[in-house]
């Protein structure tokens, strides 16, 4: 598997997973959107920490320089 991620996206991606895991476990967005917080917040975290993103892949995008 091959990194198609650059730094700052992995960085952005990280970043914007545990604002929405803290947003959804946290109890700050209750009910239906808290559930739907919790998941999205799991799919740019796991993304960010791995610098792989499945999309970037099925588009041919890529933004490191490699």
């Amino acid at each position: 598997m091959k990194i198609n991620e650059s730094m700052a996206d992995r960085i952005i991606r990280i970043i914007l997973g545990v604002v929405l895991l803290v947003l959804g476990w946290g109890g700050i967005i209750i009910g239906t959107w808290g559930v739907v917080f919790k998941w999205l917040g799991l799919v740019p975290l796991v993304t960010g920490l791995i610098g792989y993103c499945p999309l970037y892949a099925l588009f041919k995008f890529h933004t490191n320089r490699a």
